[in-house]
């Protein structure tokens, strides 16, 4: 993770390439280049925190901060009217969360021990409230793609509201469940290995930095998005649902690997799996709502996206659902994400 520093030169380098006008192309890779270690700051400033916290609000802290980078990407691309490459990207972070890195983590931790087990009680739990922040995602969908858009008047916008709102409470609650009524079923909580490095104090100061850089990054990022694809002819669909939720989310994926490396596959399906709900039931309806003072966003995915959405959760339940992990389940949900990847390029 230290060398992910040295990437820290290309936020000096993105200003310049900014007021010099560089290429869309360039400022697209090396905004890229810059947003990527300041999510890894970002990490390591709630992890600094989560000594001072404790170890269960340190691991909330660090999956809603996970988040955040992707989170502040989406709404400069919701500001800019990027409205296909928001919701690409929320379908891509729960597509790469489940299958890239679950899979990633999985099989380089099932390539150093035979049968890594984890919780089974835990993943069901957080199956059951991955398959249904799915079937949140897909009733509107499938509502608006059955009825004639002659038949379609303003008042369905709402709709996504309504649906955002029943997520956002249904986060709410999900988190009193796992923090509250039934923080036994989750076991005991992880320990923090070591101390602290940092004082509270530079570790809020850094993660601020970190968040404001973070958004000054992806306003660069995010209005080079439009020429860029123009200009190598991308889709936007392939930008948002495989480039940004990888740039985004680099950092808390490596940490997801490296756990299952020490054979803390809990760890790993807690980040894998705990990212993507979050990712549905949190940031999603955050960005419905901000979509409200701009022009409002609905949460209709594309027929494609929809399928491959289910077809994520579905596979990793599979996957999952006996306790044990191991590398050849690894490559199954990297073939997966692979075949999805290849699909939006085309």
């Amino acid at each position: 993770m230290k060398f992910l520093r040295y990437f820290l030169i290309f936020i000096p380098i993105s200003i310049i390439a900014e007021l010099i006008h560089l290429s869309p192309i360039m400022l697209f890779v090396i905004s890229s280049l810059a947003i990527v270690p300041l999510a890894g700051v970002m990490g390591e400033a709630t992890e600094e925190i989560s000594f001072y916290s404790g170890p269960r609000i340190g691991g909330f802290l660090n999956a809603t901060f996970g988040n955040a980078t992707e989170l502040i990407i989406a709404f400069f691309a919701l500001k800019a009217g990027l409205f296909d490459v928001v919701k690409a990207s929320i379908a891509g972070s729960v597509i790469g969360n489940i299958l890239l890195v679950l899979g990633a983590s999985m099989f380089l931790g099932g390539c150093k021990y035979k049968i890594q087990k984890f919780n089974k009680n835990v993943v069901e739990t957080s199956s059951s409230m991955l398959l249904f922040a799915i079937i949140g995602l897909s009733i509107p969908a499938i509502f608006t793609h059955t009825i004639k858009n002659d038949l379609l008047t303003q008042k369905y916008e709402w709709l996504s509201v309504g649906i955002a709102i029943a997520m956002f409470i249904i986060y709410i609650l999900g988190l009193f469940f796992s923090f509250y009524t039934h923080k036994d079923l989750y076991g005991s909580e992880h320990t923090e290995d070591g101390e602290a490095k940092w004082s509270l104090k530079k570790s809020v100061i850094v993660l601020i930095l970190a968040t404001v850089a973070i958004a000054f990054e992806s306003e660069i990022l995010v209005s080079s998005v439009e020429p860029m694809t123009e200009a190598i002819g991308l889709s936007e669909f392939f930008v948002g649902i495989i480039l940004i939720p990888i740039i985004g989310n680099a950092a808390e994926h490596s940490t997801a690997i490296i756990m299952a490396m020490k054979n803390k596959m809990d760890v790993a399906i807690e980040i894998a799996i705990g990212s993507s709900l979050q990712i549905i039931l949190f940031v999603a309806p955050i960005l419905v709502f901000l979509s409200l003072l701009f022009k409002p966003m609905s949460i209709v995915f594309n027929e494609f996206e929809l399928v491959a959405l289910i077809v994520s959760v579905l596979i990793a339940n599979r996957v999952a659902s006996d306790g044990e992990s191991n590398w050849l389940e690894g490559i199954q949900l990297i073939a997966v994400y692979i075949i999805i990847a290849i699909s939006f390029l085309i």
